[in-house]
């Protein structure tokens, strides 16, 4: 029986099984962790069997797989490089002035959410936005601080908000 006649459900079933231990295992020489190379193995699998290619017009599924990987340990690391800073961030609080737990992870989701949405800026296009939104800083204050023009941080932000309302749109 040929994989054009299988059934979808058979054919996900064999593309899981042939390839699951493989990239779990990729996965695990890479993070150096067992368990999070299950969960990031499941979601890989997850973001293929969403993706808009059928699994029967993927020609190189292990090269499939490991991009799709790729992608998702990089967006891991990122996660835990923008929660490490703010975990950081909260350590130099009085505690007093320490959010609940609640708010901690609001906030915590609101911070990975804005790092995706700014992920593909430029680093210091981003770096302009950040401290235009995030400190209040005037144009004339960013240009001091990265030492660029005045011009330039004027085109620093216009960048910054076209790709902020082209992600909106998609």
């Amino acid at each position: 029986m040929t994989d054009a006649a299988l059934s979808p459900e058979h054919s996900l079933h064999a593309f899981y099984r042939d390839h699951r231990g493989w990239l779990e295992g990729w996965l695990r020489r890479r993070m150096g962790n067992a368990w999070d190379a299950a969960d990031l193995s499941q979601d890989t699998f997850m973001r293929v069997l969403t993706s808009a290619q059928p699994l029967a017009e993927i020609r190189e599924p292990r090269a499939y797989l490991l991009t799709v990987g790729k992608r998702l340990l990089s967006n891991l690391h990122q996660r835990r490089s923008v929660e490490r800073a703010y975990l950081e961030a909260l350590a130099q609080l009085p505690e007093h002035n320490l959010p609940s737990p609640e708010q901690r992870w609001i906030l915590l989701e609101t911070l990975q959410a804005l790092d995706e949405l700014l992920d593909g800026l430029k680093p210091p296009v981003r770096q302009a936005f950040l401290h235009s939104q995030l400190e209040g800083l005037g144009y004339e204050q960013i240009a001091e601080r990265l030492g660029v023009s005045l011009r330039t941080v004027k085109r620093y932000m216009a960048q910054a908000y076209e790709h902020c309302l082209l992600a909106e749109l998609l």
